[in-house]
């Protein structure tokens, strides 16, 4: 048998990166950093938590750092994404230096970085492309990108910067797998209708709570552990909501709305905001899954269910934590801690499994080569 190739995932979140490493076969977890008590729990309830490093990542000693062949994570993006502040001196930008820390102790033969698609414009990359030219990473190659979820098999159309470095040879980013309608050679989208196919999913979730249950890890309880079926919850939306909900069709949104029923923040916006107070179509990806997806106003989040002559059968509510997680690819088997907001951030901040197994078969052969 191949000897396992061992990994090291950084800002870890719930494990959406390792959960698609360890799908692609052929890779263990060694270390996982995560300063979150709740992404922490649910990762050491996934994969252990024996190797997880609950807290700061600075606090992590050079000394502590194990050897690796490959690491992986996303330094958090809140400073210069599109929702952020876009200031270059923003703290949390500073936490990409710790990646590069890692990667120096570590010595993988391969490290990748996910991150927003902004990632690639910022002064963050154009520090990191200079660390490789004759800085603290050289030695390493870098290829980089903008992925789509959807052209690897998600039905998702989520965008990600994609960075690949490499001291074995420059390894490319992975070619698509999937493509809108039939492309030739390529297998189509997989769409919201194939994520929620075979699923049990209730129109009208019977709850709006999680069960109240408790686990313990790192020496903390925390809400858990559930099970994927625990994350059908619904919510209580006024009256007001649900009419609104009504009149919004597949694809459509807040200008579907009539004048009535429009709050005055959008009466004085004519333009702009498009999606939000939106609805999935069934044949099509979703759009991004963002972490307040059971919220309408923040996004296309109503349930795709919606008959133009037959309203006894349209689906007014957002989406659930259940169905965002079938959306982000994460497997029937995955265990969650937290509460409903907490869990609702580690879904949405999360790398689809399916996206991160594309990535770590592709550069499984990499380093098969050198062992």
């Amino acid at each position: 048998m191949a000897k396992r190739i061992s990994m090291i995932d950084l800002f870890a979140g719930c494990g959406g990166m390792t959960s698609g490493f360890i799908a692609a076969k052929g890779y263990k977890p060694v270390m996982a950093v995560e300063w979150d008590l709740h992404a922490a729990a649910t990762y050491a309830a996934n994969f252990g938590e024996s190797h997880m490093k609950w807290g700061d990542i600075a606090l992590v000693e050079d000394g502590d750092i194990p050897q690796a062949d490959v690491i992986i994570g996303g330094p958090p993006c809140q400073g210069f994404s599109n929702l952020g502040t876009r200031d270059v001196n923003d703290p949390r930008n500073k936490l990409w230096k710790e990646y590069i820390r890692f990667v120096r102790h570590a010595r993988p033969k391969v490290f990748v970085i996910e991150n927003v698609d902004r990632f690639l414009k910022s002064s963050e990359f154009a520090l990191l492309q200079a660390e490789v030219d004759g800085g603290l990473l050289e030695g390493y190659e870098l290829s980089h990108g903008l992925l789509l979820a959807a052209n690897y098999g998600a039905p998702q159309r989520r965008k990600r910067a994609i960075v690949i470095g490499s001291r074995i040879g420059k390894i490319p980013l992975p070619e698509q797998t999937h493509g809108q309608g039939t492309p030739l050679g390529l297998k189509s989208w997989r769409t919201v209708r194939d994520a929620f196919a075979g699923k049990q999913l209730l129109d009208q979730p019977v709850t709006t709570t999680l069960p109240a249950s408790k686990a313990t890890f790192f020496g903390m309880q925390v809400p858990g552990i559930f099970k994927s079926e625990d994350l059908h919850i619904g919510r209580t939306p006024t009256a007001l909501s649900l009419r609104r909900y009504a009149h919004i069709p597949p694809g459509g949104g807040r200008f579907d709305l009539p004048e009535e029923l429009l709050p005055n923040c959008w009466k004085n916006k004519p333009t702009g905001t498009t999606d939000v107070m939106g609805r999935m179509r069934w044949d099509e990806p979703s759009v991004t899954i963002r972490t307040e997806f059971y919220k309408p106003e923040k996004g296309q989040y109503l349930h795709p269910q919606w008959e133009p002559e037959f309203e006894g059968y349209r689906v007014n509510r957002p989406i659930t934590h259940r169905e965002a997680a079938l959306l982000q690819t994460f497997p029937d088997s995955f265990l969650w801690c937290g509460t409903k907001i907490e869990i609702a951030k580690q879904i949405g901040n999360a790398v689809p499994p399916v996206l991160a197994e594309a990535i770590a078969r592709h550069i499984k052969p990499y380093i098969r080569a050198t062992q």
